[in-house]
């Protein structure tokens, strides 16, 4: 039994390396400078520029305009009845981090233990994952990696969905903590505990956290002070996890803060206003609506998505779409986040729901470009069409939150993509075997 067991785990690492293998088996992205004439440019921050010109030189927007004197060594791309926009950003994912969920060596999202500040997605992150090339030619050019298991499960990172290397890919390598927030409700329907049990794990969860941080404090606190006069000081023991720990006490970076429930969102909500230091983003807020204006009260941003089953049998059906647009009409600044690995090429349509249920076509844009940014600390670099910026864009025949629409090109920091994924092989391989038979 072992043997096949082994032997079955085996057969489908190999399936999987071949199947990353045969997805980046495909022409090289070319770089240079590129000129994208007569297109519909959607800035983001400055409006919408018709018959617009885009000028690129290596990975930076150098031009953004109607007019602009063209030299030779530009490859010129006619845009003609095209639409323009910002490379879109999903603000919450394990891109790179899983590849099969039923082949444990493929998964590294997920590290034993409830406290695991040290670990970075960035050094586990996989640039040859199938999912990355299905994910950017849908117009996702960059995204927030995440590890999601335990209670403090480590830090974030920020990836184009293009390079070699963890480290050709990195545009944050630690961009953010993640929080999983205690839980005083039932897990599902099939959690038999009792209300008073539940309380009593989530106080003592709640402990283990208020405690956790404590020694973050006082760690940073004593490494400050040797810093500041290592001559005069004894230097404090080495720890990583309260090392890993120092930016985040301090506000260097954010602490993303997944909570769904109603109660949790307020007593999250709670907990975050005794720590004036840091600086906190909710994600996941599956019943923000319900508390919009708490949110918004306490300047928190929110990463949502738009794709699950309300929280409740009494919810109307729609209140998933309509949450990003409650929270937004409340005042609360909106990303998109989709949550997962596979379907992160899904992240536009998160967007076009919200859209429709009340967002509006333009907060939704800037939901999954600017908004985005602006909560990670890159706007300077991406998020928006302006001289300067990253070249992180794309080319579309019409309206990207439509499915019926398509992207015909993508930039990512400079690079011309080639428009191939395992999806377009697999399209043309089986469109091949229909016109053979057919022959």
């Amino acid at each position: 039994m072992k043997y096949f067991k082994r032997l079955f785990t085996t057969s489908l690492l190999v399936l999987v390396i071949g199947m990353a293998t045969h997805a980046q088996i495909t022409e090289k992205a070319s770089y240079g400078k590129f000129a994208i004439t007569n297109a519909t440019i959607h800035t983001v921050t400055n409006g919408v520029i018709k018959n617009g010109i885009v000028l690129i030189d290596g990975e930076t927007i150098v031009h953004v305009g109607k007019n602009a004197k063209i030299t030779t060594d530009y490859k010129r791309i006619d845009a003609s009845g095209k639409h323009v926009y910002p490379g879109f950003m999903d603000a919450g994912t394990q891109l790179g981090l899983q590849e099969i969920g039923a082949v444990a060596v493929t998964n590294d999202q997920a590290e034993l233990g409830d406290y695991n500040p040290h670990v970075r997605a960035f050094t586990a992150v996989n640039p040859s994952s199938v999912s990355i090339p299905v994910t950017r030619v849908n117009g996702v050019t960059h995204a927030i990696s995440m590890p999601v298991s335990g209670q403090l499960s480590g830090k974030a990172t920020l990836i184009d969905l293009y390079g070699y290397s963890p480290d050709s890919m990195a545009v944050q390598p630690n961009a953010a903590m993640h929080l999983n927030w205690p839980t005083a409700q039932k897990a599902g329907q099939w959690d038999d505990r009792s209300d008073k049990e539940i309380q009593k794990e989530y106080k003592e969860n709640l402990k283990k956290l208020n405690d956790f941080w404590s020694r973050a404090e006082f760690y940073n606190k004593m490494m400050s002070a040797y810093e500041q006069n290592p001559d005069q000081k004894e230097k404090p023991d080495a720890n990583k996890k309260m090392q890993a720990m120092r930016e985040v006490v301090t506000g260097q970076i954010p602490v993303i803060v997944s909570v769904d429930a109603k109660k949790d969102i307020l007593n999250a909500i709670e907990w975050i206003e005794k720590h004036p230091d840091a600086r906190f983003i909710l994600a996941g807020v599956q019943d923000g609506w319900r508390v919009a204006d708490e949110i918004a009260e306490a300047g928190l941003p929110c990463l949502v998505s738009t794709l699950y089953t309300p929280n409740r049998d009494y919810d109307n059906y729609q209140r998933p779409y309509q949450n990003p647009g409650k929270l937004h009409e409340a005042g609360v600044k909106v990303a998109i986040a989709t949550g997962g690995v596979e379907n992160v090429r899904n992240a536009p349509y998160h967007a076009g729901f919200a859209a429709n249920y009340g967002l509006g076509k333009e907060e939704a844009l800037k939901a999954i470009t600017i908004n985005a940014a602006e909560i990670f600390g890159v706007d300077d670099k991406l998020g928006s069409i302006e001289k300067g910026k990253k070249a992180n864009l794309f080319i579309a025949d019409g309206d990207p939150f439509q499915p019926m629409n398509h992207i015909t090109q993508v930039f990512i920091s400079g690079y011309k993509i080639p428009m191939v994924s395992r999806h377009t092989q697999l399209y043309e391989e089986y469109l091949d075997r229909g016109a053979k038979k057919n022959n």
